[in-house]
């Protein structure tokens, strides 16, 4: 896994009945050609499947 980074993916979603927002997320394991570092925020886009669980690529570091 050299290539590889582990991104966390945060969104708002609002409950049906309650109308309450609650913060979701989830881990995505991408490509990453750029070589980041820990706590860079980046952006990332859906690819075809690079590895069993890898199917998306980092295309921009914002920060």
């Amino acid at each position: 896994m050299q290539k590889t980074a582990k991104v966390l993916v945060e969104r708002l979603w609002k409950h049906p009945f309650y109308q309450k927002r609650v913060k979701r997320s989830k881990h995505y394991l991408v490509q990453d050609d750029l070589g980041v570092k820990s706590g860079d925020k980046v952006i990332i886009q859906e690819c075809r499947p690079v590895s069993k669980r890898k199917r998306f690529r980092i295309i921009k570091v914002i920060r």
